[in-house]
């Protein structure tokens, strides 16, 4: 990837929407929420602290995470549409269960 995000900030790529609820019913695509879960595509190089040095970032390139639906700036590079957040707005990396991990 190109981007390189400056600081504490993080180039997320959004997962695709659930487009059927877990009874079945399927959501139209209007009516659908933004995904509040991504990909970690970029880092930063870290947040500033007060000293001048900076502290190394939680998340790393293809972590899982999930965020705040309305963070962050949206923008579009070669034709993918992404989002910029600050490391503070990411609520939490998800961990692939054990389940996932014999799956894979």
């Amino acid at each position: 990837m190109s981007i390189k995000p400056l600081y504490d900030r993080v180039v997320v790529k959004r997962l695709a929407a659930e487009t059927t609820t877990a009874s079945g019913i399927i959501i139209p695509d209007k009516a659908a929420e933004k995904p509040t879960q991504g990909e970690v595509i970029a880092i930063g190089n870290g947040a500033p602290l007060d000293n001048g040095e900076l502290r190394a970032l939680a998340v790393k390139v293809g972590d899982r995470v999930l965020f705040d639906q309305y963070a962050g700036s949206e923008i579009k590079h070669d034709g993918e549409t992404y989002l910029i957040v600050k490391e503070s707005d990411i609520l939490a990396i998800v961990e692939p269960t054990q389940q996932q991990e014999k799956a894979a």
